[in-house]
């Protein structure tokens, strides 16, 4: 197992190359700059602004500073918020971010599966109909739609709660936020479980189980456990995303997660603040896919990695 483990971090590293080398040109490529203001600044101040953060240099030779930071760890200073290196703003923003999409990951995955193992036991019934239909409202309506949809019922309207704002954690304040950020992957969570789960059900070791009079709530947790395969296959990607913060969720309520560091870093060009973001998800990303595969051998005996 450990080393299987190893294998697959060294096997991560051509890619993190890849996405930090793709990301790190891209980003500036798009026109403008992060010292290019509504009110241009005087050339001799612009000289030394470029000569200080040494992007007079040429591209290739800031791609190999940069990837010599990012080897020992500095991720560099932020060009907008000129107090602050990007590692201090992200480690500022990341645990609020953590919070956040960890709430809703765990709030995804308990709703999701009993609603779609819900589905599954009463397949083409009205519970099943209800719930499927509810699913696909769920997938369909992106999160910018819903999420203002839901501050002007509960917040204007109703009164309830907070219209945005992270007030220090407080409970009050996440409610909005993580069910807005949840309730696309409760409907996926939901629509996987139930097709894996009808499919389990009929398999010839469940029809075996019940033939040999084994309690029905048995049953149905011996084959959600063979049914939450493909949901652990999803839950990889989505939980990156989810605990790296939702870009779309953290500008809209005003949360200060990395997500919303990511919107202010490319709208004003801050390349070292996008570059620190892009770098946390695919770390995130490539963690996870790992921890899914290492899942799989707790889920099903047969999958081995000696």
């Amino acid at each position: 197992m450990l080393r299987y483990v190893l294998r697959r971090l060294l096997g991560a590293l051509p890619t993190l190359l890849v996405i930090v080398t793709v990301a790190f040109f891209l980003i500036r490529v798009a026109p403008g700059g992060p010292f290019n203001l509504e009110r241009p600044l005087p050339p001799q101040i612009m000289e030394n602004l470029l000569a200080y953060y040494q992007l007079d240099q040429p591209l290739w030779r800031q791609y190999f500073n940069y990837i010599g930071g990012l080897l020992t760890g500095d991720l560099g200073p932020s060009y907008v918020y000129r107090d602050f290196t990007v590692d201090q703003l992200l480690r500022q923003g990341l645990p609020v971010s953590i919070q956040l999409g960890g709430t809703a990951l765990l709030l995804a995955i308990g709703v999701g599966t009993a609603l779609g193992t819900f589905a599954a036991l009463r397949q083409n019934r009205a519970g099943d109909v209800g719930v499927m239909t509810v699913a696909m409202v769920g997938i369909t309506i992106p999160n910018f739609v819903m999420a203002p949809v839901l501050t002007l019922i509960f917040a204007i309207w109703l009164g309830w709660l907070p219209a945005g704002g992270w007030g220090e954690g407080a409970l009050i304040n996440k409610l909005l936020p993580v069910f807005t950020l949840a309730l696309p992957q409760i409907a996926v969570i939901a629509r996987l479980t139930r097709g894996s789960m009808i499919e389990v059900l009929r398999a010839d070791h469940v029809r075996t189980a019940r033939a040999n009079g084994l309690p029905p709530r048995v049953v149905t947790l011996r084959a959600l456990r063979g049914a939450l395969l493909p949901v652990v296959s999803y839950l990889g990607p989505a939980a990156a995303a989810l605990l790296t913060g939702s870009v779309v969720i953290e500008t809209i309520f005003g949360i200060p997660g990395i997500g919303r560091y990511f919107v202010q870093g490319a709208l004003n060009r801050d390349y070292t603040l996008v570059m620190g973001t892009v770098v946390t998800i695919a770390l995130f990303i490539v963690v996870f896919n790992l921890l899914v595969d290492l899942l799989y051998a707790v889920l099903d005996p047969k999958v081995r990695y000696d």
